[in-house]
């Protein structure tokens, strides 16, 4: 059907007007000549349909980034799926050329402008099956980020099993040749560990001229089970080597995902994918009328890495849900880290409270432990979560969040809501159907069981706690933990696949958590896997904070630290401080610094400390929280790279917008005493210096130095630090 669409996107607030044309008059649907183009100031895009009838993306940039050398025949087309009965048009890795996706052909798009974000949604047909593939793109206006999901909907008279459905497809990138790949593997206790590597390492030239054919080999990476960032980030990059150009996704999955790389038509294709069958055990029946849609995969260009991570970080504040935690950043004390570890009791918990107190808090989170009222362990017998009357004799935990709440912070509990223990009594409560289960039988995991959160009788058991705990007990911050891995899912009646089920719950939790949400509108929820083993963008556009990892180590917590802004925007990310009174002076400031440009979560025994040493702590908070409004906007960049795990050497920075003020965290934990680092947005300014933390004078130095500094790096800072471990923040304020 020929359809003829003008519309201006962006108009005169943006001072540049892109207009839409699809199917002028006198030309046909599969006309080779048919082009739309969309975007903003920040971000254009091209596409083209050929004689075939199917549009293709062929340029996505930034403005005046230069052409691609590729040929319009070499990007990919818009979707790439596979159903039973109709596999891929080759056999290989790689997730390129399926049947299904190359019968879908080009009927028409719309466009809209809503709240600072443009739309394009382009509609495909496959009329053999009958099946439609609406193509939603979004974007916010002034930002280089593009986010894309596919929606499937059964216009034929058959079902059809889909096995897979890209999210996003990008083709026409550069030659392997001149591009690295950037990956983050994230295990527990260390998170966000970032490696390079050319992509020609994986992707090995063939000569494909001789052989007349593509490579079969891609680079791949798949995160599988609950944990959806066990193993590896949903993410990755590319980064062009000479041209400075960079490419940076990430897949919002709260289950299973996929991304691969490899070669076509003498470039590099990116497809990122949810779940599918070969590796995740996924798999929906369409029946005539129904539809599917794909969870989100976002890309984000910059001139360099630092650039495109500053516009990702953006966009993750654009898409989360609003929320004034996000912009007032209290300090949280929490009970368990290298503390009490699981083992809160009144007699406990009271005078530290009033240390917390002291030290500047604004939250306190009794972690887990506070439930248990057995001699067994409480592992395989949660899921009532009732306070433990011999942990909290006489009048109970209320007490003890009465006196919280008149020390002047606010009340926060652990729970850990999907898992029930086997020894519960709400297993046997609870119908068998508001569990996981496979072939008829409940799935058991390290002597607990699932909830799915898709069973009214499961939400209900959930709604009724958290109500119980914020509305009776006045209860205002929950960490939300959840500590075992189900993999690949659960088939309930109506699945026919677990990785089907398994994203069904996660979607349902958290539509969960925004109703909770919805409800108690106060609450701040922190998001937590044994760490940062759900450090997903789906969940993390949900809940307030997000635990970034239960790393216990002083010493190995910084890479970490410094890292985690890749995944989270710093308000968010919650880095653990824990000093202790057998730690001397440098130790207290290293452990305390490391936190101050994230979300600082503080620990350890501060009711033993002396004096001087809680006054170290007050120190570093008062410092925190004069700070943290800039944090709130901020964005990342990593003077020295992305850090490695045994670097002695470490540096994260945030960036305020408007460019005068910057802020830099700098540990040392051996090497040389002295370094420089490079601060290219500040190249060319006069740049004053100061050491915000910590406050002792003998503690370093960090000066600016012009071009033609000492060793001739040109701008950038001098730093020294004559004693290891160390750390300073420091300030960086520039003028013309």
């Amino acid at each position: 059907m020929r359809q003829t669409q003008t519309a201006v996107i962006g108009g005169q607030r943006e001072g540049k007007t892109l207009t839409v044309t699809s199917d002028a008059a006198g030309t046909a649907p599969n006309d080779t000549h048919q082009k739309v183009t969309w975007g903003h100031r920040a971000l254009e895009t091209e596409f083209a349909a050929g004689a075939d009838g199917v549009l293709r993306l062929v340029r996505l940039a930034r403005p005046g980034d230069p052409v691609s050398e590729c040929g319009s025949d070499a990007p990919l087309h818009l979707v790439e799926l596979t159903a039973l009965g109709h596999g891929s048009g080759w056999s290989g890795p790689r997730f390129t050329g399926t049947a299904l996706g190359s019968r879908l052909r080009y009927r028409g798009h719309t466009t809209r402008e809503r709240d600072g974000w443009t739309y394009l949604t382009a509609e495909l047909h496959d009329p053999g099956t009958g099946l439609t593939a609406f193509v939603e793109l979004s974007s916010p206006v002034g930002l280089p980020v593009l986010r894309s999901r596919v929606r499937l909907r059964n216009d034929g008279e058959e079902p059809l099993v889909v096995q897979s459905v890209s999210s996003l497809l990008l083709g026409a990138l550069p030659s392997p040749d001149s591009l690295d790949v950037h990956r983050a593997r994230n295990d527990w206790l260390a998170e966000c560990r970032w490696h390079a590597e050319p992509l020609r390492d994986t992707v090995t030239d063939i000569h494909v001229d001789v052989h007349q054919h593509d490579s079969r080999a891609a680079l791949t990476l798949t995160g599988r089970g609950s944990w959806p960032t066990d193993g590896h980030l949903p993410m990755g990059a590319l980064t062009e080597r000479g041209g400075g150009r960079a490419w940076l996704w990430q897949i919002e999955s709260p289950a299973g995902w996929r991304w691969d790389l490899g070669e076509r038509d003498h470039g590099t294709y990116l497809a990122l994918n949810g779940p599918m069958d070969a590796e995740h055990q996924w798999r929906v029946r369409l029946a005539t009328g129904s539809e599917f849609t794909t969870v989100p995969g976002v890309l984000a260009l910059g001139s360099g890495l630092d650039d495109a991570f500053g516009a990702l970080t953006s966009y993750r504040r654009a898409v989360r849900r609003p929320h004034p935690d996000h912009t007032t950043l209290p300090v949280v004390f929490n009970d368990y880290m290298n503390t009490l570890m699981g083992d809160p009791t009144t007699e406990k918990l009271l005078p530290l409270i009033d240390a917390a107190a002291e030290a500047g808090s604004e939250y306190f989170c009794i972690d887990s432990g506070w439930y248990d009222d057995g001699t067994e362990g409480w592992w395989d017998s949660v899921g009532e979560w009732l306070p433990s009357p011999r942990r909290f004799p006489d009048a109970g935990i209320q007490v003890v969040l009465d006196r919280i709440q008149e020390r002047g912070m606010v009340p926060g509990l652990w729970l850990e809501p999907e898992v029930v223990g086997v020894r519960s009594p709400v297993a046997e409560s609870l119908p068998p159907d508001a569990f996981f289960q496979r072939d008829g039988r409940r799935i058991t995991e390290q002597g607990r069981h699932q909830l799915d959160l898709r069973h009214p009788a499961a939400r209900a058991h959930l709604d009724k706690t958290v109500d119980r705990l914020v509305g009776d007990w006045g209860v205002g911050y929950l960490k939300l933990d959840y500590n075992i891995v189900i993999d690949p899912g659960t088939c309930a009646p109506g699945d026919i696949a677990p990785g089907a089920g398994l994203l069904g719950h996660a979607e349902a939790y958290l539509d969960w958590l925004s109703e909770v949400l919805d409800r108690h509108p106060g609450l701040v929820i922190e998001n937590c896997a044994s760490g940062g083993m759900r450090m997903d963008g789906a969940t993390l556009a949900v809940t307030q904070l997000q635990s970034t990892s239960d790393q216990q180590d002083p010493l190995r917590f910084p890479p970490i630290a410094a890292a985690a802004p890749t995944a989270v925007p710093p308000e968010q990310g919650a880095v653990w401080a824990y000093p202790q009174p057998e730690f001397d002076d440098d130790l207290i400031t290293f452990t305390l610094g490391g936190a101050l440009l994230g979300r600082i979560h503080l620990s350890g025994h501060l009711n033993r400390m002396p004096d001087r040493q809680l006054g170290l702590v007050r120190d570093a908070v008062a410092v925190y929280k004069s700070i943290r409004g800039d944090l709130a906007e901020a964005v990342p960049f990593w003077p020295l790279g992305l850090p490695g795990w045994t670097d002695e050497w470490l540096a994260l920075g945030m960036r305020v917008p408007g460019d005068s003020t910057s802020y830099l965290s700098v540990w040392r934990r051996g090497g040389e005493s002295e370094l420089h680092l490079p601060v290219g947005h500040l190249a060319g300014r006069q740049v004053r210096t100061e050491i915000l933390h910590p406050s002792a004078p003998t503690a370093g130095s960090a000066v600016w130095e012009g071009a033609g500094g000492r060793d001739g790096a040109g701008h950038g800072l001098r730093v020294s630090l004559p004693r290891t471990p160390a750390v300073l923040l420091i300030r960086l304020t520039s003028g013309a």
